[in-house]
């Protein structure tokens, strides 16, 4: 298996397994969005339902969430990875860089990825394992369910942590514009006939994340999604 190994620490290999995790994780963060616009109904029973249903087969569960970290991380070590390669390929740096057609998201991918990282432990902290709000996590609904739409409300109804997933959902949506649009590229999809229409997909993919999202952020902020009976 030695030429997994070098193919895999090779500048192909490391754009192709960065290629292939990103895609996995810009398939779930759509599937997680979708999911969650279940709150703007305004029925705890909608959302509450569809994570009771996740949660009947904690087998497929926790496998799901294992393989989706396992994602994460190679996808972090394959940036790391391909980063080093370059810095190697150029190890004197030019005089004066200036950069001439590339977008600002592009050249700030390592910065973005880097806090969406800490981004992603936080949430899972915050909604997954519940430590930082304990009180509001461990709530259960008439049936004896996790209450998550509960949880979710409480929590966006504080405008600093609305403010940090505002700004979290601004710098994911700057990594997807640039990394959408580079995967037909890391996969040997593009063509000259269609690389103007290629590069338009990440930025319009990362606007319908960044508007699906954000929107539910800010109905709760606004009081448009409450609680029952507030």
């Amino acid at each position: 298996m030695s030429w997994v190994s070098s193919y895999v620490k090779s500048s192909v290999g490391a754009k192709h397994v960065m290629a292939i995790t990103g895609l996995a994780l810009v398939l779930f963060v759509l599937i997680h969005m979708l999911g969650n616009l279940q709150l703007l109904t305004g029925d705890p029973e909608a959302i509450n339902s569809y994570a009771a249903a996740l949660k009947s087969n904690p087998l497929i569960l926790w496998g799901a969430r294992g393989g989706l970290l396992a994602m994460v991380i190679i996808h972090v070590a394959a940036a790391y990875r391909l980063t080093t390669l370059n810095k190697a390929a150029r190890p004197v740096k030019y005089v004066r860089y200036k950069p001439i057609r590339s977008p600002f998201y592009s050249r700030v991918m390592p910065m973005t990825g880097m806090i969406l990282l800490a981004f992603i432990i936080f949430h899972l902290l915050h909604y997954t394992v519940g430590v930082i709000d304990p009180a509001t996590f461990n709530v259960l609904d008439e049936q004896g369910r996790h209450d998550v739409y509960s949880m979710a409300v409480r929590g966006f109804q504080s405008p600093l942590l609305a403010v940090v997933y505002l700004g979290a959902m601004a710098l994911l949506c700057m990594h997807l514009a640039h990394g959408v649009s580079s995967l037909f590229q890391s996969l040997g999809l593009n063509h000259p006939k269609y690389n103007s229409a290629i590069r338009l997909i990440g930025p319009a993919y990362a606007g319908l994340i960044f508007v699906g999202n954000s929107v539910i952020v800010l109905a709760v902020l606004t009081g448009v999604v409450t609680l029952p009976g507030a």
